[in-house]
């Protein structure tokens, strides 16, 4: 099988892949499935976790796909991939894995990158018995990128206010106004909730599950799509303590990113996947990762997910635009073309083996 043939056009027959591969590395498969939520035609809904680990070892490798659902066609690809072309043999013998599918399964299902409530879900590991962060700058814009008609004159009105702004304070404030995370629109872009998700917990679960007496550091590579240049994976470092930063560094050299020295595509982000891992580390050495690979111009993304905001805020699956709107959303996230998908593989590869280098290093 090349590389093409490790990805999938739809979230179950991304599963059945994964499981298949993961059967053929003799992994130990756990399922959680999403209670209460099915995709479509009522198809169950999992998220699944293959660990590779014939022994405890110190040095654990966590890859997780699907954490933005829809972006999970890429990620789901890479990891049965991993598991195909025993990627994990190349490993130093130290460093176990462990491959979490499908974090978000309703997005990945339904062509979502948000959950079933609108979570965005790299927005929603937080405290929320503590003060949530500001959204002054997303209400700023709000009611321009989710207008109440996406065919109408409120979206005329919506694009022309869009580009005012955009010529008064440029694109990076505009993006990290937007894609920051905010906590007061529900039914807006980026919102991080208003508590603990199912998928949140699931994942605290699985790393709890996960993380055994004998680990004494877990790295963790988060794959995302959508910023960046078509194909690329640029690894980012989304937190701000020093000697992680400085570690990651180490491992990847000049190609790291950092969303707080503001040299990343991506937009410094509240209540990411990496607080997430923060939360359930203790006192084990931790090392967060995301690697976003690049699909189609920025503003092309956001438009795509406005589209899709809209569709689930204002209309339903009877709507003439539905399937323009699902299509536009996939397209967004995945580039369904054998060069990308062989770009976006091989990089993948490339950074897992450098993880597990680092790893066994430290």
């Amino acid at each position: 099988m090349g590389s093409d043939g490790y990805f999938s056009s739809a979230y179950q027959e991304a599963r059945s892949k994964f499981l298949d591969a993961a059967c053929g590395a003799k992994a130990r498969v756990s399922s959680y499935p999403h209670p209460g939520q099915n995709g479509p035609h009522g198809s169950e809904l999992v998220v699944d976790v293959a660990e590779i680990r014939p022994s405890e070892q110190p040095n654990l490798l966590v890859i997780v796909s699907g954490t933005h659902g829809v972006e999970g066609f890429c990620g789901s690809g890479c990891q049965v991939g991993f598991l195909v072309d025993r990627v994990y043999e190349g490993l130093p013998k130290t460093v176990d894995v462990a491959l979490v599918h499908a974090l978000n399964p309703y997005g990945f299902a339904w062509l979502r990158r948000v959950n079933e409530d609108n979570v965005d879900l790299n927005r929603n590991f937080r405290h929320f018995g503590e003060p949530l962060p500001s959204s002054s700058a997303y209400e700023a814009v709000h009611d321009w990128l989710v207008p109440a008609d996406w065919d109408g004159p409120a979206r005329q009105h919506a694009e022309s206010e869009i580009q005012k702004h955009l010529k008064n304070h440029g694109l990076a404030a505009f993006q990290a106004a937007v894609s920051g995370g905010q906590y007061s629109r529900p039914n807006g872009i980026f919102f991080g909730g208003s508590r603990e998700t199912w998928s949140n917990m699931t994942f605290k679960k699985i790393m709890t599950q996960l993380l055994t007496k004998s680990v004494r550091h877990v790295a963790v590579v988060d794959l995302h799509t959508g910023l960046g240049q078509p194909g690329y994976g640029e690894p980012i470092y989304p937190g701000t303590n020093l000697v992680e930063y400085f570690r990651v560094l180490k491992w990847f050299g000049p190609e790291v990113t950092s969303t707080a020295k503001g040299d990343s595509t991506s937009a410094l982000v509240s209540g990411s996947l990496a607080d997430g891992v923060c939360a359930c580390v203790g006192s084990i050495c931790s090392t967060y990762i995301a690697v976003e690979y690049g699909t189609v111009p920025m503003m092309e993304v956001l438009t795509a997910l406005r589209a899709d905001n809209w569709l689930h805020a204002y209309s339903d699956q009877s709507d003439p635009l539905w399937e323009a709107i699902k299509k536009g959303i996939r397209d967004a996230f995945y580039v369904d073309e054998p060069w990308w998908k062989a770009a976006v593989y091989g990089r993948s590869v490339d950074i897992v083996l450098r993880t597990g280098r680092g790893l066994s290093s430290v």
